[in-house]
């Protein structure tokens, strides 16, 4: 059921977030640095976050009432999913 939900609702990199967008972090594709770093900004998968805004590939993501930025290099090795929305 899970390959069904996955393909109705793919993982894609952070950076390609719309601004305003809510999605939830499925995959750190970096290796133990980049997942250090992430867990020590509060970032981790399953962590939810909505992106407050986009400069250029740049991103300022909100995590609870925490506001991150993220640079496109680092937003490309986040994969995250759109929040289902309510039907």
């Amino acid at each position: 059921m899970q390959t069904k939900a996955l393909s109705e609702n793919p993982p894609f990199p952070l950076a390609m977030a719309q601004e305003g967008e809510r999605v939830t972090v499925f995959l750190l594709r970096g290796g133990k640095g980049l997942e250090m770093r992430l867990a020590s900004l509060g970032l981790n998968v399953g962590s939810q976050l909505t992106v407050s805004q986009r400069e250029g590939g740049n991103l300022v993501v909100l995590r609870g009432e925490t506001r991150l930025a993220i640079g496109v290099g680092m937003a490309n090795k986040i994969m995250v999913v759109r929040e289902s929305q309510p039907s």
